[in-house]
């Protein structure tokens, strides 16, 4: 039996890599996480599409988190999904009344997920958009994108992030109108058309 020395780092192999999940699925959802926007609300429109592996195949296990702000481009404070009854813990959900900009959204048997959100306002340099964050299986840490909106031309034009990407990978950043405040956006995390991921540091 070979010995280790274990008190020299040099010495030392690295163990293997793993994956996230599907582990997650335990914890993370909660009801009521694709409904973004208040009840009701007039101006509601709906993101969805479909997590995809790289030979196109559907993930029923991935989660996509998105970030929005509101119409008028500011960040919402209002207390999230996760609000808990101080008094015995239980889970309240949202209030149903206020926009709160977060949502979670497990995806389903299909691979599909769905989000009832505001259009975001303009905030800084960038274009309206969404920020998505996507777990699924296979990935050691989850990945970051955008979700832009078709007819914000003008600023997607003068978006920095979409002015310094060629036209074919700037494509997978901007959501397929289908009409009646209805959006689809497909994430394929890799292969042909994989979607533009961002690096933050």
């Amino acid at each position: 039996m070979t010995k280790i020395d274990t008190s020299r780092p040099e010495s030392v192999l690295p163990t293997p890599s793993h994956t996230v999940g599907p582990f997650y699925g335990y914890a993370l959802p909660f009801r009521g996480g694709e409904d973004i926007a208040p009840h009701g609300h007039p101006d509601t429109l709906t993101v969805h599409g479909y997590v995809l592996d790289g030979e196109g195949e559907p993930l029923p296990d991935a989660f996509v988190e998105l970030w929005g702000p509101d119409p008028d481009g500011n960040v919402s404070t209002t207390d999230g999904s996760l609000r808990r009854d101080p008094a015995s813990g239980d889970h309240l959900g949202r209030n149903g009344v206020e926009f709160t900009g977060w949502g979670r959204i497990q995806t389903d048997a299909n691979g599909h997920w769905y989000a009832r959100t505001l259009r975001p306002g303009a905030r800084g340099r960038s274009a309206p958009c969404l920020s998505a964050c996507v777990f699924a299986r296979g990935l050691l840490v989850h990945l970051f994108t955008r979700i832009y909106l078709p007819g914000d031309e003008a600023a997607h034009a003068a978006d920095p992030l979409l002015a310094g990407l060629p036209a074919e990978r700037r494509d997978t950043l901007i959501a397929k109108d289908e009409g009646h405040s209805t959006y689809r956006f497909d994430i394929r995390l890799q292969g042909e058309g994989e979607t533009v991921f961002l690096e933050f540091q």
